[in-house]
């Protein structure tokens, strides 16, 4: 795997992950009249799209097989996100499951 394609990866998953921030953000208000305006369902939206460019790209030039279980990084941005920017708590079965989830991404990645 390149550098480039890391890269990609990387950001891909980082991008959703801050996509998925915004659209928590969006979700305080869901009056249709609100919600249509909130710039926070515009940013998520706009987040994912972008996520999905990037990940077909990738899927381009690499295994389906390797990308899908890939993107389970996303789950660490999360929790760092929900962490820092929404004050959720970090308990050890959080920490637990994401280190979990990150062993596999390396055996996958490694292989």
């Amino acid at each position: 795997m390149t550098l480039l394609l890391w890269a990609g990866m990387l950001t891909m998953t980082l991008i959703g992950a801050l996509s998925s921030w915004m659209l928590k953000l969006a979700s305080g208000d869901l009056r249709p009249a609100r919600l249509i305006r909130n710039w926070h369902l515009w940013a998520g939206a706009a987040g994912y799209l972008c996520a999905a460019v990037i990940n077909i790209w990738v899927l381009r030039h690499m295994d389906l097989s390797v990308v899908l279980p890939m993107t389970a990084l996303t789950y660490l941005w999360t929790l760092l996100l929900a962490r820092l920017f929404l004050g959720e708590s970090l308990d050890r079965w959080r920490i637990g499951g994401v280190t979990a989830i990150l062993v596999g991404v390396v055996l996958i990645a490694t292989t």
